[in-house]
């Protein structure tokens, strides 16, 4: 999946926004309270709206005050999302539009739009379309339909206005175009990676993927080694040549059942347990781990990657994230290491900037100023520090 455009109106910090022509590598930077991480909150909302409700979603963004708190601050109107994507690059241009509003205290999903574009022209075809928990969705397969008037449409009535139509629907097989959406935004994953979370030992289990915030390190580390030695191997070569003296990794399971992850340093005869190690070691691992996962997530949000990491390491990094873009899963990062941001390519950065309370965003490639001195061979990162990303800075 590539997301190609996003709007937010009435969100946090974002009054009205348009993000357009979105690379499949994407690097944020602006100064602290910008809007960095509001920006990667709307994705969490999305996926928290599709797995418990609106009112859950915005109760965990916005605490007991919810809808009021993530509205936009002297703000009238609903909060709206607007997200244009393709699942591949020879797939339909698709837009998931949906408007939140408030009635009586409680929040409701005034609209909920799905809707293909199918070519270059015309109007885009309406697969779902909901207001208040009541609506229609088109049960054909979107692929297989080459005329408008041939769309099985039929009406449904939700249980209740703030659940998602997208959620309801995307169980059942007769919806594919709802269930296409609701398996792309559940596979999202936005790092909330927590180092002391990842160093205790785990309870015997299995997983195949590294969780938000990271707890089950251990158990994705046995899966790679049993599974797919190959890519664990390759983590571990990266691995032993990023940190000085780390010689092996591996997992021990106790006869109590825990899975215990250690880390061999080369002087040593014993291995070390993953809480004695340093934190950079634990990071840069987990870093490794997420990013050579054998099925990468559609989307991948990350909020300051370079936190405990030697800043010689993290253009190696930066090139990482990239490479997985280029398999299949588009990535957000935030940033305020000018040594990542040296890393990044022209078209790859955004910055924010407040603006009357509100967040702007601006892009580096629409600078001719930044797009002269990059054509020269200047590194981002520099410019950046020289104060060429004028407003990303809080001085």
């Amino acid at each position: 999946m590539k997301i190609e455009y996003i709007r937010l109106k009435n969100f946090r910090a974002f009054k009205d926004v348009e993000i357009r022509d979105i690379p499949k590598m994407c690097i944020f930077v602006g100064a602290n309270g910008t809007g960095k991480s509001t920006l990667f909150s709307m994705f969490a909302f999305l996926k928290d709206a599709l797995t418990e409700n609106v009112h859950v979603a915005l109760t965990k963004l916005g605490g007991s005050r919810g809808f009021q708190e993530v509205r936009s601050r002297n703000t009238a109107g609903p909060i709206e999302i607007e997200l244009k994507f393709r699942e591949s690059e020879r797939s339909p241009l698709v837009t998931y539009f949906l408007a939140i509003n408030e009635e009586g205290g409680y929040p409701v999903v005034e609209r909920e739009v799905l809707k293909y574009r199918r070519g270059s022209k015309g109007n885009p075809w309406h697969f779902l379309d909901f207001s208040k928990g009541e609506g229609e969705a088109v049960t054909n397969e979107p692929d297989k339909v080459q005329d408008e008037k041939d769309l099985n449409r039929e009406p449904q009535i939700l249980k209740s206005s703030d659940t998602l139509a997208v959620k309801g629907l995307a169980q059942f097989k007769k919806f594919p175009a709802a269930m296409a959406l609701g398996e792309l935004i559940s596979n999202w994953h936005i790092s909330d990676f927590h180092i002391q979370r990842a160093r205790p030992e785990q309870e015997a289990g299995y997983a195949e993927h590294l969780s938000k915030e990271g707890e089950n390190l251990s158990l994705v580390t046995e899966y790679l080694y049993k599974r797919h030695e190959d890519i664990f191997n390759k983590i571990i070569e990266k691995l032993k040549k990023r940190v000085p003296g780390i010689a092996k990794v591996d997992v021990k399971t106790t006869e109590e059942g825990r899975v215990l992850l250690r880390f061999q340093d080369g002087a040593f005869e014993d291995p070390f347990l993953a809480r004695h190690v340093s934190d950079g070691t634990i990071k840069m691992f987990a870093y490794l781990t997420l990013l050579h996962d054998p099925k990468p997530h559609p989307l991948l949000c990350v909020e300051e990657p370079e936190n405990q990491l030697y800043p010689k390491l993290l253009m190696e990094l930066a090139e990482e994230f990239r490479e997985y873009a280029q398999r299949g899963g588009q990535v957000f990062i935030s940033t305020h290491s000018p040594d990542f941001l040296n890393a990044a390519e022209l078209n790859e950065v955004f910055w924010l900037v407040k603006e009357c309370g509100y967040t702007t965003v601006r892009r580096a490639s629409e600078d001719e100023q930044i797009k002269g001195y990059m054509k020269d061979g200047d590194k981002m990162g520099y410019l950046w520090k020289q104060g060429f990303l004028k407003g990303a800075d809080p001085l």
